[in-house]
């Protein structure tokens, strides 16, 4: 019997690319899936509390007596959004984990595994967030660390790299990005030459993360990525060759604070059991049915439209 299988689980932002994914698994594994987000579930068989969870009444309604574990994806996930409005990722970056981790705490919730990602740790380690949303999750995780010390709850804060996969089509990162250019024959603005180094990982890898974290009793931090850094280079000639599209690329200045490296080490995952199965083309392949055209073609194959005025990280 699984971790999963009978317990009462609560997952924050489970409306959202990666919890929906997550529920999912749940549900298949057996759990009882509590989903809370601003936006209605969409996976069946789940009971939904919509709301914000700053809105401390609703975290109470989403954190009910008995549950077991609690999944907390919700937060704001943009670098830009968190400058453009610091005070607001804080409020529901710091503000309702808090309260997430005092309910947990009060209800006797054996384990909370939260989002987080590498930003915390800017260009250098252990802590230099260089954003308020990489500060805010930095915070998120000391104070799941003090909750783990103090209370003895499972807490364990995994970070994740650049996470793609089925479900992005409203998203405007760059592999969506990339999609939609391939699939309007429009092309993509890249920062600088395009050899800057990313991490990207499969969302399904994220989720046997995930799981795993809970089913090992996982606790700290853990670095979750493919472990294998691509070029922006290389993600584009993996678009390229999985769409069959020119993609044209612009190559314009970098922004300030463009970090020309992101390599992160995911031996602590690996020791925990943690498996990456996706590499950046067989993974690029599950996101392009979503946005191919009818007959699976680009709509244009030579990138003759302008680009579409987005830059790649």
């Amino acid at each position: 019997m699984t971790a999963e299988q009978g317990s009462r689980v609560l997952v924050t932002g489970g409306s959202g690319f990666i919890g929906r994914r997550l529920v999912r698994a749940l549900l298949d594994s057996g759990a009882e899936v509590t989903v809370a987000d601003l936006h209605e579930p969409t996976e069946p068989g789940v009971h939904a509390v919509v709301g914000d969870l700053r809105d401390e009444s609703v975290a109470a309604r989403a954190v009910s007596p008995g549950t077991d574990m609690i999944f907390h994806l919700a937060a704001v996930t943009s670098v830009l959004r968190s400058l453009e409005d610091p005070v607001g990722t804080y409020q529901t970056n710091v503000q309702a984990t808090a309260t997430l981790l005092e309910l947990a705490r009060a209800r006797r919730v054996g384990g909370f595994i939260m989002a987080s990602t590498n930003a915390v740790v800017g260009d250098v380690a252990p802590l230099h967030p260089l954003t308020p949303y990489g500060a805010t999750k930095a915070a998120g995780e000391m104070l799941l660390s003090c909750y783990t010390a103090a209370y003895g709850i499972a807490g364990c804060a995994l970070r994740f790299s650049n996470v793609y996969g089925p479900g992005m089509q409203h998203k405007d990162s760059f592999v969506p990005r990339l999609m939609r250019a391939a699939r309007d024959g429009h092309g993509v603005q890249v920062y600088g030459d395009g050899t800057q180094v990313r991490d990207l990982i499969h969302v399904d890898d994220i989720v046997s993360a995930l799981l795993l974290a809970w089913r090992t009793r996982a606790t700290g931090s853990t670095i979750i990525g493919a472990g294998e850094s691509v070029t922006v280079n290389d993600i584009i000639a993996a678009a390229r060759s999985v769409t069959g599209a020119a993609i044209p690329v612009e190559n314009i200045a970098p922004k300030p604070g463009e970090m020309p490296a992101v390599i992160v080490d995911i031996s602590r995952a690996r020791a925990m059991g943690y498996r990456p199965t996706h590499d950046l083309k067989s993974g690029i392949a599950t996101v392009w049915p979503e946005f191919a055209p009818a007959g699976g073609v680009p709509a244009s194959g030579t990138g003759a439209q302008a680009p579409d005025g987005k830059a790649a990280p």
